[in-house]
């Protein structure tokens, strides 16, 4: 797991390591430098020119640095300070003094179209206001070169906290960021502007993280360990059992992926509740699942049974907004205290039971939300879904997508996975962001193939929270895994379900080392 910080949580870890531990600002800010031009060392010849450009702030310090590094081993580097010298920091005016005493030469202006490599330390992670000015042009200009452009920390003008633009940005083609990730450069649109990101450790002590505790992680292929234990000395019974409420005359392959996944996770037992059609296709295509159909006349006991029997439950995909889909929510609602998981049209069906209810204020759907659904509930909308939900535009939310977290966890009892280019996962205080998967997964059938893998992992012996964010998590690998076989294109969502194996596999193989050292 690693720490996804905002601008304050990284000002608060740089204070106490400067304040508290004692290491001084100007260590870390030649530490900084040190791991930029490391990496400018791996993709530059000698012969190239190279422009620093700086703001007066501690990132142009960082530049400065920077600049005077890379003129000492012999690159040819022009210093290009934009804004007021006076405003300059403390730590930057020593910098500067420094690269005076060698003989830099200082500009004020980026005047050449020539660098074959830009850095841009103009702005860094405190940055507030909307970009202007000399600054705007300047970035544009820089944007329009063919230059390899290295961003300190983050592309000038990418919001830390929330990954927005301030009126203008960086496209680099690298960003080296210090210490943590920040939030910013995960979230779109800021992801579009950061190219790859490394995260370099330049002495941050753990106790500093670990003071500051921020709110925001991912994960990354170490975290599969999470995965539940396999013993030896099993049976199926020993695996969960999930139930699956989907599918609808005309929806018959929500509830086969949903079944499927969840098998795939290495639950034990699968029962679909599905329409008479639905029963079809399950028999056909996965005959290891046990099927049921809602439609017949005893179906209120065979879903009662079917609660009782389950560990984990689905309830959604597929299922269509009518009547009977509605009395099936309800009565589910009613009887069950198992761990379930809410999606497509059953979060329509709680969103017109809202609007029955006269429920209009966004905060106010929210309380009712978490009185009709049990603890621990695991909503799963897309912005179309949550938006109904919430009783909001889409717009809204995209506009304040980091603060809905906040909006729907409120009171600290339901989870809420918010369905997007980059999911967030929110419960209690958590918050996940996650950033493995892909475009290609904008695909029919592919919140299906995720609900299944949830509520698989559930089954397997995770809680409700740890399920859902290492269920997005691995939904989002398989993706991956999907589109290096198929591309981006021609993916479907059961290319995705047929990629979990392998995600898994690979789990496997760590543990199997794991057990033999």
């Amino acid at each position: 797991m690693k720490y996804a910080v905002n601008s304050d949580e990284m000002k608060q870890i740089d204070s106490y390591t400067i304040e508290q531990i004692g290491i001084p600002s100007l260590v870390l800010m030649e530490r900084a430098a040190l791991k930029v031009v490391s990496h400018i060392e791996s993709v530059a010849k000698k012969e190239n020119s190279i422009a620093v450009v700086c703001g007066t702030g501690n990132n142009g310090g960082d530049g400065i640095a920077i600049a005077r590094i890379l003129y000492i081993q012999g690159y040819k580097v022009d210093l290009i300070i934009l804004g007021n010298l006076e405003k300059l920091t403390k730590e930057s005016e020593i910098q500067l003094s420094i690269v005076k005493k060698l003989g830099i030469s200082i500009r004020s202006k980026l005047e050449s179209n020539e660098y074959n490599i830009i850095v841009d330390a103009m702005f860094g992670i405190g940055l507030q206001r909307e970009i202007e000015g000399v600054y705007k042009e300047t970035i544009e200009k820089i944007n329009s070169l063919r230059a390899y452009i290295v961003a300190v920390d983050i592309p000038s003008g990418v919001d830390a906290n929330t990954g927005k633009i301030k009126n203008v940005a960086i496209k680099a083609d690298v960003t080296v960021t210090f210490g943590e990730n920040k939030l910013g450069l995960l979230l779109y649109p800021g992801a579009f502007h950061v190219g790859k990101v490394i995260v370099e450790d330049i002495g941050f002590p753990r106790v500093a993280v670990e003071n500051v505790s921020p709110k925001y992680h991912y994960f990354e292929k170490d975290d599969l360990r999470k995965l539940p234990k396999r013993s030896s000395y099993s049976n199926k019974g020993s695996y969960g059992k999930v139930l699956i409420i989907a599918g609808s005359t005309n929806m018959t392959g929500a509830a086969y992926l949903s079944a499927n996944a969840a098998y795939k996770m290495g639950c034990g037992l699968v029962k679909v509740l599905t329409s008479r059609s639905g029963v079809e296709v399950i028999r056909t295509l996965l005959p290891e699942a046990i099927y049921a159909c809602y439609e017949d006349n005893n179906s209120e006991t065979i879903l009662k049974e079917s609660i009782q029997w389950a560990d984990a439950i689905v309830i959604g995909p597929g299922l269509s907004t009518g009547e009977l889909a509605e009395g099936l929510l309800l009565q589910l609602l009613k009887e069950q205290t198992k761990p379930t998981v809410f999606d497509a049209d059953a979060l329509q069906i709680l969103a017109n039971i809202l609007n029955t209810r006269m429920v209009d204020n966004t905060k106010d759907r929210v309380r009712e939300l978490s009185s009709l659904l049990p603890a621990n509930s695991i909503l799963t909308p897309h912005l179309k879904e949550l938006a109904n939900l919430l009783s909001c535009s889409v717009d809204n939310i995209v506009k304040g997508f980091i603060d809905f977290p906040e909006y729907c966890t409120y009171n600290n009892k339901l989870i809420y996975v918010i369905k997007d280019a980059r999911t967030i996962v929110a419960h209690c205080e958590n918050r996940y962001v996650n950033v493995s998967g892909n475009h290609g997964m904008a695909t029919g059938g592919s919140g299906d193939v995720l609900t299944g893998i949830i509520a698989g992992l559930i089954a397997t012996g995770l809680k409700s929270y740890e399920a859902a964010e290492l269920g997005v998590y691995i939904h989002g690998l398989a993706g991956d895994v999907a589109a290096e076989k198929r591309g981006y294109h021609s993916m479907l969502a059961s290319d995705i379900l047929e990629a979990l194996p392998e995600v898994i596999k690979e789990n496997d193989r760590r543990s199997i080392q794991r057990e033999v050292l």
